[in-house]
């Protein structure tokens, strides 16, 4: 019997406060190689302390957080990046008037010759970029355009095939189809999707169950900082994630509150004064 592969992002029982604010409390996530996890949640159910905590940029205080089965505290964003995580965030960390080019290699820039003659290598760069962008399926003619002049789903999927580009394991979304439109979300799935047929484990942050449950492979549900749920793909349904999404029982309870009073019904005319 072939033993369970080794996830390559594992969290168990994770706890994170800020003082005497808990911000996290007993939180499990896995990821593994050609899977999407997906973190479901609305605003200040934890999904922004999870990201940094598996970004590197704030360490958890209780639980236990391993990479490739290597238990870790990461101090700073460039250990998360050198065990192979890469973070792309909802604002996207880019440049609007600089070329799309020099974008996808910003911070990491190939140079050649050597000392006085040493310069970037703009034609590596440019050629790079365009045979990067075609192998996850964008195809960008121009890649000196201003990214800037591009859509939020095009940026997005620039910001995608670049972290695969160099040599991420690990690909956390931050709401990537948060501000697109339908026809834009669905580009920026649509690369999701090559990113784990690619090998990459990819956690999706999002608070739509209906995106999660078109690429993802397992559902974690967060609410004020705890696990409200944790699913593989084949034990919910869409209708399922979405009640439990919007609340489930307490909106049904909602619902009942909200209803209206029934009207009394007066017949034959206008009703009696009384007084």
């Amino acid at each position: 019997m072939s033993e369970a592969p080794v996830a390559l992002v594992e969290l168990d029982d994770v706890s994170k406060y800020y003082g005497n604010i808990r911000a996290l409390e007993g939180v499990s996530l896995v990821a593994h190689a050609g899977e999407v996890t997906c973190v479901l949640g609305d605003n200040g159910a934890g999904k922004s302390t999870l990201i940094k905590i598996i970004a590197g940029l704030h360490q958890h205080d209780t639980g236990t957080f391993r990479i490739e089965g290597e238990e870790v505290r990461l101090g700073k964003p460039r250990e998360a990046l050198d065990h192979g995580i890469a973070t792309v965030y909802q604002d996207l960390a880019v440049v609007p008037l600089m070329p799309v080019w020099r974008n996808f290699f910003l911070g990491s820039e190939p140079t050649k010759g050597a000392g006085p003659f040493k310069r970037m290598d703009v034609e590596f760069m440019r050629r790079t970029t365009r045979e990067e962008l075609l192998r996850m399926g964008i195809d960008l003619r121009d890649v000196d355009q201003p990214i800037g002049t591009l859509s939020g789903g095009e940026r997005q999927c620039v910001a995608i095939a670049r972290a695969v580009y160099f040599g991420a394991k690990v690909l956390v979304l931050d709401e990537p189809t948060a501000a697109l439109g339908v026809k834009q979300s669905g580009v920026v799935l649509k690369y999701v999707a090559a990113a784990r047929d690619a090998g990459l484990g990819v956690v999706l942050i999002t608070h739509n169950p209906h995106h999660a449950y078109l690429v993802g492979d397992r559902f974690i549900l967060l609410k004020r900082g705890t696990m409200a749920g944790s699913y593989a793909k084949s034990d919910i349904g869409l209708d399922e994630l979405t009640r439990q999404m919007a609340g489930g029982s307490e909106l049904e309870e909602l619902s009942h509150e909200l209803e209206r009073a029934p009207t009394p019904l007066h017949l034959g005319g206008e009703p009696t004064d009384k007084s």
